[in-house]
């Protein structure tokens, strides 16, 4: 989170940016099939609900499992806390399903209730998001996301001249994810742009409205401030909203993770510079198909990086890249 070439790209590639809800539930055969019942049952529980990358991952997800023949059920966070994700995986837990898909929202606080869940049969899928216990899940399927802050570090140095301060702001420590950006973001910058200066990261806590209020008070502690790393959607969102505010627009330059309607929007407006998108899409369809592989015992890959692409105001109408944009409907 929560984060973002003219066409798809590896996470190999990535590096080269500038040149670039819910079903029925029911199974047969796993720890939660109802008797005469010849169809397993996936659930998903994903990071916030209402999250734009969540809803098309929710999609691909439900598009894929009626392909395979599965019945998938979708849930999530309201917000993105622990206190509120927690029963949510506690109510799952209770109905034993064959497969799970989930995008836990901190790195170790829901690890007891997934080794419940795995231990009682259910075949445990990270997406997106992961713990830390390598134990927990059969495949992790995730964005390669320190290639991608690294990538977001190489395009805002080029962008700002290498020259001048620049600073990271992310949702909250501990969400493995944005964990991951922020150090590839602050590694490439470290090593390969000396004449920036970056000042001490910034969080959020998943609120627009606070993201807005800490680049408004950057602004004024550093005149020089150049550049603007935000490490997910709702982070960009407050950043465009505090530059526009402060008269900055373009004049700051932001690269961001993802592409949201919104930031698709501030893209096209000039408030945000650059996007690396991911593919929520590709995500849920392979959380799918890794889960429905070891609920019938055939091979599992263990870990799977998707897809990134980087959009940029140039590249943005071309529909090899526009298919990338998240959707807040199906």
């Amino acid at each position: 989170m929560n984060r973002r070439t003219t066409h798809a790209i590896g996470s190999c590639a990535v590096l080269a940016l500038l040149a670039a809800s819910a079903g029925c539930s029911s199974s047969g055969g796993g720890p939660g099939t109802p008797s005469g019942s010849g169809k397993k049952t996936i659930e998903l529980i994903t990071g916030v609900k209402s999250d734009p990358f969540y809803i098309t991952m929710s999609c691909a997800a439900q598009q894929e499992a009626a392909k395979v023949g599965v019945n998938l059920k979708v849930d999530g966070s309201a917000q993105w806390d622990v206190a509120v994700q927690r029963p949510i995986v506690d109510s799952v837990a209770a109905t034993r399903p064959d497969g799970l898909l989930i995008s836990p929202v901190d790195t170790t606080a829901l690890t007891p209730s997934l080794q419940q869940i795995q231990g009682a049969g259910t075949k445990v899928v990270l997406v997106d998001t992961s713990v830390t216990d390598t134990s927990i899940g059969v495949s992790r399927i995730s964005s390669d996301n320190e290639a991608g802050g690294r990538a977001a570090a190489k395009a805002l140095a080029q962008l700002m001249g290498d020259k001048g301060s620049a600073i990271v702001i992310s949702v909250k420590p501990g969400v493995s994810t944005t964990d991951a950006r922020i150090k590839g973001f602050t590694e490439e910058m470290q090593a390969n742009h000396p004449h920036i200066t970056l000042l001490p990261v910034l969080y959020d806590n998943d609120l627009p409205a606070t993201a807005a209020s800490q680049i408004q008070s950057t602004l004024a502690a550093h005149p020089d401030l150049g550049g603007v790393f935000a490490g997910n959607t709702n982070t960009a969102q407050g950043v465009s909203t505090g530059l526009q505010a402060a008269g900055k627009q373009g004049k700051v330059r932001v690269s961001a993770f993802d592409a949201e309607p919104d930031e698709i929007t501030a893209l096209r407006n000039g408030t945000l510079d650059v996007l690396v998108a991911q593919d929520p899409g590709g995500i849920g369809r392979q959380g799918v198909d890794q889960a429905l592989a070891a609920i019938q015992g055939k091979p599992v890959t263990a870990t799977i990086a998707t897809t990134m692409v980087a959009i940029t105001k140039a590249n943005m109408d071309d529909p090899s890249v526009s298919k990338y944009f998240y959707k807040s409907a199906c």
